[in-house]
């Protein structure tokens, strides 16, 4: 093996190293999680260079070097404010799904128009219709980190492949009997995976368009599923209250997490690998040891449904949002509560980290999103002047970029023929905030 080039990776920290072994170009990683400002580089570079044989002696001060960048970056508190810099009205019918690129660039949109839309972020601009989809498009993703490939899944029980920068359709996947409602790209690109209504999941290969696998084995709908970082593991969240586990070079199924007593809202991996999250209509979410299947912790607290969970990039942290109109921030070390965010006067849909971690983002029915320290709980800023409510809500690889979506409706009053009539007219508002000028 030969070590061509050395990588920063600042969300998580970490460093990627780009070999060559028997002619062929490779990656691999070496996550630094428990990095921080204060940790002592020389120390932390002799272990690496015991644990990885890439990294030899004439390498120490270039890896030094990145590991110094890497701590000035954690150095920078991200507490800026977000200004509202866009809104765009976007489909005529209701939108279902809004996904960033890594960069925040650009992002997509999905619709009951049954199309798909690629939008430039900094200028508003309609960059792309992808077309040719018979019903709702309700689930899309950007191949992240490259960007250049789009997912979107269908009520029409198919799964198109696009091209991100032309637009133009590489593959249809056919084989689901029922809705689309899910998908993921794998972090390698080389596959894309679908859940549906039909109570199965699927792997599709993206190079040639041809099915894989099919997962089968849950006994009702599937409505979350990922992939684990490495790419050889995936999960799926059914409404028959489990979670499945899967590898995904056989379609071998690893176990079946039982425990929740209601339909399953989310379900996910944390960075290393090492636990799995599920939230779950039964108001509680639980932490599940990836290793073995087993529950390590039920995290309580919820007086309704858990809508929406999620890690921080390290994975020491979860976060939780519930139709009870409250988030909580859990330790995932000692899985005890660190703070609660209370504040919202209807229920939280969505919650996400910002890369850094220290802060959540919220977006609830009450018309509002917003900002809270991570630690404390407080919250930062109001992101107000949306018309109602907030169903989407992320931030972009930097953090310094947000989108909200909402669906706005309006009753208007036509008169014609000596007759009086209300109309309903809608249309779908994207809200894009910057902490800099794009």
């Amino acid at each position: 093996m030969k070590l061509k080039s050395l990588l920063l990776r600042y969300y998580p920290p970490g460093i990627m190293l780009e070999y060559e072994k028997s002619g062929e170009l490779k990656t691999k990683s070496i996550d630094l999680l428990n990095l921080s400002s204060s940790t002592d580089v020389n120390a932390l570079v002799e272990e690496i260079q015991k644990a990885e044989p890439l990294i030899t002696a004439s390498r120490s001060d270039q890896v030094k070097l990145l590991i110094q960048r890497l701590q000035d970056k954690l150095r920078q508190h991200s507490n800026h404010k977000f200004y509202l810099f866009k809104v765009l009205r976007a489909h005529i019918l209701p939108l279902t799904n809004v996904a960033l690129n890594k960069s925040g660039s650009c992002f997509i949109t999905g619709s009951y128009d049954r199309t798909c839309k690629v939008w430039d972020t900094a200028s508003g601009e309609e960059l792309h219709t992808l077309e040719g989809h018979r019903n709702v498009v309700y689930a899309i993703a950007f191949n992240n980190p490259y960007g250049d490939k789009i997912a979107t899944g269908s009520f029409d029980k198919t799964c198109k492949l696009w091209s991100a920068e032309t637009g133009k359709c590489y593959h249809t996947f056919r084989g689901h009997t029922a809705e689309i409602v899910c998908l993921s790209f794998n972090p390698q690109s080389t596959l894309v995976a679908t859940g549906s209504m039909d109570t199965t999941a699927k792997l599709w290969d993206i190079q040639n368009g041809e099915e894989v696998f099919t997962l089968t084995g849950h006994s009702a709908e599937i409505i979350s599923l990922s992939f684990n970082t490495l790419g050889n593991r995936i999960i799926t969240g059914s409404f028959d209250h489990t979670v499945a586990v899967w590898e995904a070079d056989t379609g071998r199924k690893v176990y079946t997490l039982i425990g929740h007593c209601a339909e399953i809202s989310s379900a996910l991996f944390n960075w290393d690998c090492s636990l799995i999250l599920t939230g779950s209509m039964d108001k509680t979410c639980m932490l599940w040891d990836a290793t073995n299947g087993k529950c390590v912790a039920t995290l309580t607290g919820h007086d309704d449904e858990i809508l929406d969970s999620c890690f921080d990039y390290t994975g020491k942290l979860i976060a939780t949002a519930s139709a009870d109109g409250t988030a909580r921030v859990f330790s995932a070390a000692t899985r005890k509560c660190i703070t609660k965010l209370e504040g919202h006067e209807g229920e939280i849909s969505k919650i996400s980290f910002n890369p850094q971690g220290n802060h959540l983002l919220t977006g609830s029915a009450d018309k509002t999103a917003r900002i809270w320290d991570a630690q404390t709980g407080q919250c930062l800023q109001i992101l107000e002047g949306h018309t109602d409510e907030i169903f989407s809500c992320a931030f972009n690889y930097k953090g310094n970029i947000i989108i909200t979506g909402l669906w706005h409706a309006v009753m208007e009053e036509r008169r014609g023929q000596g007759k009086t009539w209300q109309v309903l007219l809608s249309s779908l508002v994207l809200q894009v905030y910057s902490s800099t000028n794009l």
